[in-house]
């Protein structure tokens, strides 16, 4: 090793010590954050020392989480490595597709070994249990598969189609599958997803809304016969927490309101409370951009 080996590889070392030092210094001088607007989600707080946890191994991996979750300009190194992700081609951040026209659409996952077989027990069961009922089945398919033409190039489809083929085909005679597909797919103009969210738009559930009462046999409200309010046009959803990318522009909700609004009681059995609609807008204030 030459003499300019040796100086680079000091200079190296130097560069390396000071960049853990001052981003070091940085994390002890900071507070600890206990939420992520960006991610929304509760962050790792610092886990008490104890011998018995230390032992066990959950001391490490929960202070490995926390120094995770409470690293210094978090939210930034995350857009960086997502951006850098998009330069490099990658199509594919986190389980997220960084999709044409500002969507955000989040890749299917097929549902592990004996899934499907316990929800169709549980369908059959239920089928079982009330002769007398006439009974529906709609599985509503992801973003993945009614918006293909908003995916990356070469992006696998048709995995989900063939689970929905799989249901479709276990289901007993005497449930009536509403394949929901066709009234979704093909409809750009309808915005039937949010570009930042996994769940379908107000729009997309009426469209859905239309299609099961064709099955059944009932008469839908018109479209015109609803007050369609947009209540918000700075939503960003779970997607949009989870990549990291933050070069999108928001969604916006809207409400499709009766003008006769028939009384309703809704109730949350797990918080053990209850409400008088739907809606719960005090949500609108917890999430911004």
């Amino acid at each position: 090793m030459d003499k300019n080996d040796k100086i680079n590889g000091t200079c190296i070392a130097l560069l390396l010590l000071s960049f853990i030092g001052v981003f070091g210094a940085l994390n002890l001088a900071m507070a600890d954050r206990t939420f992520s607007e960006s991610e929304n989600r509760v962050l790792k707080q610092l886990p008490p020392f104890s011998l018995k946890a230390v032992l066990s191994g959950t001391f490490t991996s929960d202070f490995e989480a926390y120094v995770s979750d409470q690293f210094v300009f978090r939210d930034r190194w995350i857009g960086l490595k997502t951006d850098a992700d998009r330069i490099q081609g990658k199509k594919e951040s986190n389980g997220v597709y960084l999709g044409k026209d500002g969507y955000l659409i989040q890749k299917f996952v097929p549902p592990i070994e004996g899934d499907l077989q316990e929800k169709m027990a549980a369908i059959l069961a239920f089928d079982e249990a009330t002769p007398d009922l006439r009974k529906y089945v709609m599985i509503v398919p992801t973003a993945a598969t009614v918006l293909q033409d908003k995916l990356p190039r070469f992006t696998e489809t048709g995995v989900e189609a063939a689970y929905l083929s799989d249901i479709w085909r276990s289901l007993p005679q005497g449930i009536h599958y509403v394949d929901v597909l066709p009234a979704l797919y093909g409809k750009p103009e309808q915005h039937v997803f949010y570009k930042t969210d996994h769940h379908w738009t107000t729009k997309g559930a009426y469209l859905a809304y239309l299609e099961l009462c064709k099955h059944m046999g009932l008469v839908p409200n018109e479209e015109s016969g609803f007050d369609i309010q947009k209540i918000t046009d700075e939503f960003y959803g779970s997607l949009y927490s989870r990549i990291g990318y933050r070069h999108v522009q928001p969604d916006s909700i809207e409400l499709f309101l009766r003008s006769d609004p028939p009384k309703i009681k809704v109730t949350y059995a797990d918080e053990g409370e209850t409400t008088d609609s739907l809606y719960a807008m005090d949500n609108l204030q917890k999430k911004k951009g």
